[in-house]
């Protein structure tokens, strides 16, 4: 699509009140009050997550169906994406430099992340202010740097894992059939670079592939549009489920990780954009859609689609570069995750039980921050990220139990953070490279970032990137 076809298209004739009302960020305003307010009315009427009523029940039903709708396309959509990705790369001039250039960027925030969040821990002292009644417990899952390398190698050529446990009294098993994202990212990369090697012989598959890649985004276009009501649903159940008492007991832990994942988003972060000479106006702008969204799924994966197309149509980051850099710090890049939460974490643990860290552990903490952040593989939850740093540490595991009570509402403000880490990234290096399309990044924002691209077109990702289409079915 040419810039002169973009200047021909149809002027948005929609009122402001019509506009307010299609914005992507009002309605996931909207649906956060309203599920605040359905959560509050639920409590007054005496639902707790022990004895649920109708209300509670409906809000669970709609928060989990819309989870279970952005898992179900996980699988499929890193596979594609990963294999995509990699073969873009054959696209792309300097692509070594590129790849370098990204990871470099991820280990530097990712090492700042962390500083802070020892920082924080130190200060703030979690651990010690902790109020009365928690208790410890082993957590459900345990990472291990040995568990991860051996997590790595992959069991079948899915990744896929059954796990079968014991039911109820009358003998009978039940099984459970999940995926090893990490097995699923390495079987993703291998066939990624195999079908570089092989030459033309790939380009048929490496067609396929980027054919449904767009086919699965399409399904998670859909699913995006119903973020609202997904949001509704999942902050209603997650006031009945917790309330404000589960906060009581761990205050200044939640206080500190909060105040560690602001100073990152809003300090960090624009010093960056603003020494590579861009407007953090714009960069906010551009990249809160998918940061809206983050904070409400708790998913790096169920976000990519989104991400990526913030990063190429907002903040003009080529497309042949941002498909490679965007599902790579889906799966890598997590600053809110895998830096932040378990330095402040590991403090509050080793406070908690009076221990006194030195500064080989100190020092331990960063390391794993910085080089184990592949081990949240983009999944909901960092409850293996801090098992590997505590065991790195040689702190207690039963520590993690203290934590669980309140992770679901520190993750919606850690996935925030890693995927505006996400399209922050690709766009410094971009800038640093001269390859960025800064009248792009400059430009108005108009219509809604997720809408359908019927007229995509690979051969013009820079003209595509600028047009942004009402979506169908908002007339």
């Amino acid at each position: 699509m040419s810039t002169t076809a973009r200047a021909q298209k149809a002027p948005d004739t929609r009122g402001p009140v019509r506009k307010l009302l299609t914005s992507f960020g009002f309605q996931i305003l909207a649906a956060l009050v309203l599920g605040i307010a359905a959560g509050l009315i639920g409590r007054q009427l005496g639902a707790t997550a022990e004895n649920p009523n109708g209300l509670s029940a409906t809000l669970d039903t709609i928060g989990n169906s819309y989870v279970t709708l952005l898992r179900a396309a996980v699988v499929p959509l890193i596979f594609t994406a990963i294999v995509a990705s990699i073969s873009n790369l054959r696209r792309v001039q300097n692509a070594a430099r590129l790849a370098g250039q990204t990871i470099l960027w991820f280990a530097i925030t990712a090492f700042i992340a962390v500083i802070i969040g020892i920082v924080l821990g130190l200060v703030i002292q979690p651990g010690n202010r902790a109020g009365e009644g928690l208790e410890t417990g082993e957590p459900y899952t345990v990472g291990t740097w040995w568990n991860f390398l051996l997590g790595l190698i992959p069991q079948n050529f899915l990744g896929l894992t059954v796990n079968t446990s014991p039911g109820a009294a009358d003998g009978t098993f039940s099984s459970s059939v999940g995926f090893n994202i990490l097995q699923v990212i390495v079987v993703a990369a291998v066939i990624g670079i195999a079908a570089l090697k092989a030459g033309k012989k790939a380009e048929p598959f490496l067609i396929f592939t980027e054919s449904l890649l767009k086919v699965i985004q399409r399904v998670l276009w859909w699913i995006i549009r119903i973020a609202p009501l997904g949001t509704f649903g999942l902050i209603g159940s997650a006031v009945i489920k917790y309330g404000w008492e589960k906060l009581a007991s761990l205050g200044w832990f939640a206080a500190a990780v909060y105040i560690g994942l602001a100073l990152v988003l809003f300090v960090v972060y624009p010093i960056l954009v603003r020494t590579h000479g861009l407007s953090i106006k714009q960069y906010f702008s551009g990249v809160w859609p998918a940061v809206q969204l983050a904070f409400v799924s708790r998913s790096s994966i169920g976000t990519l689609p989104l991400t990526e197309r913030v990063t190429e149509r907002n903040l003009g980051v080529p497309r042949s570069y941002a498909s490679f850099a965007v599902p790579l710090g889906a799966t890598t890049k997590m600053d809110g995750c895998a830096a932040i939460y378990p330095a402040i974490a590991a403090i509050f643990v080793a406070q908690f039980f009076g221990i006194e860290l030195n500064f080989v552990q100190y020092l331990l903490i960063v390391i794993v921050s910085v080089v184990g952040s592949a081990a949240t593989a983009g999944t909901t939850g960092a409850v293996v990220m801090l098992t590997l740093t505590l065991s790195t540490l040689g702190l207690p595991l039963e520590g993690v139990g203290l934590l669980l009570a309140i992770d679901p509402i520190l993750d919606m403000g850690r996935t925030a953070v890693n995927v505006a880490g996400q399209a922050l990234i690709p766009t410094i290096v971009a800038k640093r490279e001269g390859i960025l399309n800064e009248e792009l990044y400059n430009a108005p924002r108009e219509g809604l970032p997720f809408a359908d691209d019927s007229g995509d077109d690979e051969d013009a990702p820079e003209a595509d990137a600028a047009t942004d289409k009402e979506p169908v079915g908002t007339r």
